[in-house]
């Protein structure tokens, strides 16, 4: 079965990776064109366009280049058109992939959506988009099956893929003394930074960061790159080597720190599920911050605390990211027992509501019994 696979961001290509990986286990004859990144690129040569061309992150961001997502819509309509596959499945992305998906469906294409938007937190008008555009809905959260219930949509739940993933690493999980020597870093314990993938986070997260080195001698600061970001953005704020940089081992840096700094997103809830102490953090341009503030309407930004319906992880966003704040919750993270008891505790119940692992496999079985399905519809 031919596939056409759209993910916009670092975490669409870890989950599309995994996807495609299990594709090919249940069809022995998958192909496959997609939009993604390294992770998916390891899976099948055939890119279409890498991810770190279309991440964008805030609203005056999205403005300032929308001649270019023009572009990149017009190309994967026509690229698109001229593979003509079987089944489009869509990975999170909304504001490209929704139009994406309605251009699919008047073409006659099936279309799969697969990890919603989060139009519970806001944006709750795309849910008539993805019922009018999407066959079929595939969610990673347990609580999103009953909310889209009530939009009467039937969406499928099989587990979340991030277990899988964790469960992987976790088996293989190498001494802290290794992982040391093999990125030549000193023997003190680590501090992990996850600053995000996109430059705008970067740009506001690392330069605050950075001045907390000094508040903690005792620990060494090494940041887990995004494989899209040029290590050179990195080194813009670190002239003299402050903290370490580190590409390819993300799940290796949270398993061996002993906290963990960690951008809004999919690595909070990695970081979770490895079981590293976190502080969640956000910020970007002033503009698109005032007008997310106005249009969120949940209590949390990180998937942890959503998930949990708790502040399990405290969140320092945009103006409450200050130096005094992160070196407060550091020391907290590090040194008081009862928190840190609590939080494994919490991590623990996490782990237990999103499923059992083998759920990209289920997943992938699944997507092909709805394409036979809706063939003979």
């Amino acid at each position: 079965m031919k596939y056409y696979i759209i993910a916009g961001e670092a975490s669409g290509d870890l989950h599309g990776s995994n996807l495609m990986c299990k594709l090919k286990q249940v069809d022995s004859k998958a192909e496959f064109r997609f939009w993604g990144g390294d992770l998916m690129h390891l899976q099948d040569k055939n890119l279409a366009c890498h991810y770190k061309d279309t991440a964008i992150i805030g609203f005056w961001e999205v403005v300032k280049k929308l001649r270019k997502i023009f572009r990149n819509l017009k190309f994967c309509k026509r690229d698109i058109v001229d593979y003509n596959p079987e089944v489009i499945i869509l990975i999170d992305y909304p504001g490209f992939n929704l139009r994406i998906a309605k251009f699919a469906k008047s073409k006659g294409f099936r279309v799969f959506y697969y990890i919603a938007p989060k139009v519970w937190a806001w944006k709750e008008s795309r849910v008539k988009k993805l019922r009018r555009y999407a066959d079929k809905l595939f969610v990673i959260f347990p609580f999103e099956v009953d909310y889209f219930k009530r939009w009467n949509i039937d969406a499928c739940y099989e587990g979340n893929p991030l277990v899988d993933s964790v469960n992987e690493h976790l088996a293989n999980r190498k001494p802290f003394d290794d992982f040391i020597k093999h990125n030549d870093l000193l023997g003190k314990p680590i501090i992990a930074v996850l600053a995000g993938s996109r430059k705008q986070e970067i740009d506001y997260i690392l330069p605050r960061v950075k001045k907390l080195v000094n508040d903690f001698p005792q620990y060494q600061f090494v940041i887990a790159a995004a494989p899209s970001v040029d290590v050179n953005l990195y080194k813009k704020y670190l002239p003299n080597y402050e903290m370490a940089v580190i590409y390819g081992q993300t799940y290796e840096t949270l398993m061996h720190c002993s906290v963990a700094i960690v951008a809004s997103g999919t690595a909070t809830l990695e970081a979770a599920l490895l079981g590293a102490r976190q502080v969640v953090c956000y910020g970007g341009s002033e503009i698109s911050y005032q007008i997310g503030k106005m249009l969120i309407k949940v209590k949390y930004i990180s998937l942890v605390n959503l998930i949990m319906n708790k502040a399990v992880v405290k969140e320092l966003i945009q103006h409450d990211m200050t130096v005094e704040k992160m070196k407060a919750e550091l020391d907290g993270l590090l040194f008081d027992v009862t928190r840190r008891k609590q939080i494994a505790d919490d991590y623990a119940e996490l782990a237990g509501m999103l499923g059992e692992h083998g759920a990209s496999y289920r997943l992938a079985k699944a997507m092909i019994d709805e394409v036979d399905r809706l063939r003979e519809v």
